[in-house]
């Protein structure tokens, strides 16, 4: 069903502030709203996000820094002892 509602602008740069918060559009947030209101529960939203985009996001910055250059970023203590107090 499609709806056309005349908002107050006020009301309309709310639904904006809050659906960029979210990263969501304003016709997501309104629509989760009229949910709510009638109690009915509201899909999940889409996060988009999947193991391809954490690949894709690597991928940029593949080949950025030699081996070296990242061994030294990520160098770890060798020393796996702790102090102990035995008193």
């Amino acid at each position: 069903m499609t709806l056309t509602l005349e908002i107050r602008p006020e009301v309309e740069a709310e639904l904006a502030r809050q659906a960029a918060g979210q990263g969501r559009t304003i016709e997501a947030v309104a629509t989760g709203l009229l949910e709510q209101a009638v109690r009915l529960p509201a899909e999940p939203p889409a996060t988009g996000r999947s193991g391809q985009t954490l690949i894709d996001a690597c991928a940029e910055v593949r080949g950025l820094l030699t081996d070296e250059e990242i061994d030294r970023m990520f160098r770890r203590n060798p020393s796996t002892a702790r102090p102990v107090d035995l008193a």
